[in-house]
């Protein structure tokens, strides 16, 4: 009788003799620390990288089978541009992005290059876990109408010309014909910890 848990697919899981491997791309020491510890109390391998360059060395050396992935990390990097190496690494390889910066735009664009789900900070392990077992999409979802306020279009569109421009906030603040200080300060009123 074959009773793995479909939230996993071919993944490895609890009671199974191949340990279930994960690779955590967070530049927030503290919160990978508390992730990666969270983890690994539920039976992952856990793997830490803060940027592109860490992650395609630990690649080298491991194929984990999740990963999540934060969407600014250290060093400038996109964690789009690491997203999309993972899939190119592992196309199985269930990866969740988080963000402290959610929008529509850079959601769209994590699946699209391989992400099976997308979470805004903050995120516990229980929401991390539950966005691997739902990396399918669920067609049961309610539809509802949704009345998009002026405050909701700009952050939207801040967003998508941060994701155009590798989070660069003075190019961003240019393209939109907007004081950097004023960027600055939205991004930092609308930021979720």
């Amino acid at each position: 009788m074959n009773d793995t848990d479909p939230r996993y697919g071919d993944r490895a899981q609890p009671g199974d003799d191949e340990p279930r491997r994960l690779l955590i791309v967070e530049d927030d020491a503290a919160f990978a620390r508390t992730l990666s510890r969270s983890f690994e109390r539920r039976g992952y391998i856990v793997h830490n990288a803060t940027q592109l360059s860490e992650v395609e060395a630990l690649l080298q050396e491991h194929s984990p089978g999740y990963a999540v992935v934060d969407l600014k990390l250290a060093g400038g990097d996109s964690g789009l541009t690491c997203v999309q190496a993972l899939h190119e690494h592992d196309p199985d390889m269930l990866i969740v992005v988080l963000t402290g910066y959610a929008s529509i735009a850079t959601a769209v664009e994590a699946i699209k290059l391989g992400a099976c789900h997308y979470l805004a900070k903050p995120s516990n392990t229980d929401d991390i876990e539950a966005a691997f077992g739902r990396a399918e999409g669920d067609a049961t979802v309610e539809l509802t109408e949704r009345q998009t306020s002026i405050k909701t279009l700009e952050w939207e569109r801040i967003h998508e010309m941060l994701a155009a421009t590798d989070f660069n906030i003075s190019e961003t603040a240019r393209r939109l014909g907007m004081h950097r200080r004023t960027l600055a300060r939205k991004l930092g009123k609308h930021r979720v910890k």
